[in-house]
């Protein structure tokens, strides 16, 4: 595969997020690279997708940089690009909570590699945490984890008296790729709680390095590719078709654009139903051609990668 995809983050001051910013989209653009980076006070986050030999480039240059140099990259094979665009935000977290005056790069949970997080997992006074929203662990988990009601993870705070009940266990969090699970352990151990640890480089990380045993299902992932295996071990599917319930991790939007649920439909299913999650959303006047992916990305026709830059200039030839 000629193509990488680079999942990555780092909690570190970035006094200059502004100037940090324009020369960061500057790296992209002459690197070809495409997908979400934020820019925060508080750090770096992205996920990227492009030539295997530019996102190397790419690891190079962000790496030398001193404030990133602890940096992890977790790095997966692709055929193609798996983003259709660039864009490189600032943004006041780098993970949205509202919770920007708790810094992980001061204080967070223990971290755990994924063997020591496999062999602690199982554990008597051990509670598996996933901090991660609805959609995302209903396509999949780690079996027996503890999860949460939340359809987005600024909700993570407003759980902390339902979790209070496992203050005298050993809290093992996880996400997608560690970087919800620094804010979250962080808060807790502001919030009282003594014993907290974190799958460091989350599930991604986990699957690379442990084989991913006993998280059952797929990992949701925020880009083209939207569903990724990471059991080779003992996968299964835990996600059924909304429509049939038959086990699918096919996930996709209804085609009705005023419910855009994002959800499993089986592809027998979708092609009943047009890409519409129930009959109803299959007659609106407004729904959207389905065309076999479920996904209905924004018209790109007036978009520039270079949007946003403050004094951008193109290359000489």
């Amino acid at each position: 595969m000629d193509y990488l995809v680079l999942l990555y983050y780092c909690y570190a001051p970035i006094d200059d997020v502004d100037v940090f910013r324009e020369e960061h989209h500057r790296l992209c653009l002459r690197l070809h690279l495409r997908g979400r980076i934020i820019v925060a006070p508080e750090g770096l986050n992205g996920t990227v997708s492009g030539r295997r030999v530019d996102c190397e480039e790419y690891m190079r240059v962000v790496k030398a940089d001193p404030r990133f140099a602890a940096l992890e990259f977790k790095i997966e094979p692709a055929d193609a690009h798996t983003f259709q665009k660039l864009h490189v935000r600032v943004k006041p977290e780098i993970v949205h909570v509202g919770l920007p005056d708790i810094k992980p790069y001061e204080r967070t949970g223990i971290h755990l590699s994924p063997q020591e997080f496999k062999d602690m997992k199982d554990q008597e006074d051990v509670v598996v945490l996933d901090v991660r929203s609805d959609y995302e662990h209903e396509l999949g988990r780690f079996k027996n984890a503890v999860t949460l009601d939340i359809e987005n993870f600024r909700e993570f705070p407003g759980k902390v008296e339902e979790l209070a009940q496992y203050k005298d266990k050993k809290i093992l969090t996880y996400c997608t790729g560690g970087i919800k699970c620094e804010k979250a352990s962080a808060f807790l151990l502001e919030q009282g709680f003594e014993n907290v640890y974190q799958l460091h480089g989350g599930i991604i990380k986990y699957g690379l390095e442990a084989g991913g045993e006993d998280f059952d299902g797929k990992c949701y992932v925020f880009d083209g590719r939207v569903a990724v295996d990471v059991n080779s071990v003992n996968p299964t599917i835990i996600s059924t078709c909304h429509h049939c319930h038959t086990p699918s991790a096919r996930m996709v939007n209804c085609a009705n654009p005023h419910c855009n649920d994002h959800l499993p439909l089986c592809e027998t299913c979708a092609e009943q139903l047009e890409g519409a999650c129930s009959p109803t959303c299959q007659q609106h006047p407004d729904k959207r051609p389905y065309d076999g992916t479920g996904t209905y990305p924004k018209n790109s026709n007036n978009y520039n990668p270079e949007q946003g830059l403050l004094s951008y200039r193109a290359p000489a030839k």
